[in-house]
């Protein structure tokens, strides 16, 4: 069995490739593996990595090192393969996916703790062809996710500036919601959304928990509806979304359960982010991906620890 390491210098706050590298040595030598090290360095790079490690058919350990987008490339890159399974190493700024794990977040940082743990499957969501691991969202909380990447390019503004100038630009700027047709397992509703967001976890953005009863392996995907809504009103309703108090609203949020989801519109594109990426189109098609993905973790831990 071979122990391969895919890190992302540039992901969080500092490159941390000389640990994970030390990391990799320790169990080489503690433990006798079979170590590698690769680096990513653009978009796409470890999805790529992880396929072509996978179709060589040697079973496979593999440890995306980075940030939730460096964790979503490698579940791309290794998802339906039999012979491997892969874990992280949080080396980025959010690590939402982690959060779903509870406390056991902290074991993730060594790999001593990870290297023999036991495999499990994960559900997936198959959104156009692209697996995302945890929330796929569109509607107002994706375009402000889009506009923060592209805020973050400015040399005068940090992390939470990108973010609050997006929010402010959204709001500001631009209509909060769209007019779509949703179709869930078949059943079609026309109307005006603020966002709908499809989850398998429950973390985003940085400390949202929409639908804080959504697990990773229970075969359903949970989808929460929000309906038009005023600027000021949605404003006041954020932090209720944001802590899963959906039920508390029951004017402006549903939550529905259902194996596939579809969103077209007529009028402008969709923006859609998967796992912190996003990507516009006129039709968004979300499906389960039942147990697709091979996971492996510290010892009795539970992807559905934060779950309520």
């Amino acid at each position: 069995m071979r122990h391969v390491f895919i890190i992302n210098p540039r992901a969080g706050k500092r490159d941390q490739t000389a640990r994970i590298y030390e990391m990799a040595d320790r169990l080489r030598a503690l433990h006798g593996l079979d170590c590698a090290c690769m680096l990513t360095n653009r978009p796409g790079g470890a999805t790529e990595m992880a396929r072509r490690l996978a179709e060589g058919g040697e079973t496979l350990r593999v440890y995306a090192c980075g940030g939730d987008g460096t964790v979503s490339e490698v579940a791309n890159g290794l998802a339906g393969f039999s012979n491997a399974a892969m874990t992280c190493i949080p080396a980025g700024t959010g690590n939402d996916f982690l959060k779903n794990f509870g406390t056991d977040l902290e074991k993730f940082h060594d790999a001593e703790n990870l290297w023999d743990g036991p495999v499990f499957p994960l559900d997936l969501i198959d959104c156009n062809g692209r697996y995302c691991l945890t929330i796929a969202c569109s509607g107002i909380d994706a375009q402000v996710a889009e506009g923060v990447h592209q805020y973050s390019n400015s040399p005068l503004l940090s992390g939470r500036g990108s973010y609050l100038a997006s929010v402010a630009a959204n709001f500001l700027l631009h209509d909060i919601s769209y007019h779509w047709t949703v179709v869930i397992d078949g059943t079609a509703t026309e109307g005006d959304f603020a966002l709908v967001s499809t989850c398998n976890g429950r973390h985003y953005g940085g400390g949202s928990t929409p639908v804080p009863e959504a697990r990773m392996d229970d075969g359903i995907l949970h989808t929460i509806l929000i309906r038009r809504i005023s600027k000021l009103n949605f404003a006041r309703l954020f932090s209720t979304y944001s802590s899963g108090n959906y039920r508390s609203v029951p004017q402006v949020a549903r939550v529905v359960t259902a194996r596939e989801v579809r969103i077209r519109s007529e009028g402008p594109e969709i923006v859609t982010c998967l796992d912190g990426e996003c990507f516009r189109s006129r039709e968004v098609v979300l499906r389960l991906a039942d147990k697709r993905l091979n996971f492996f973790g510290p010892t009795g831990c539970d992807p559905n620890a934060s779950a309520r």
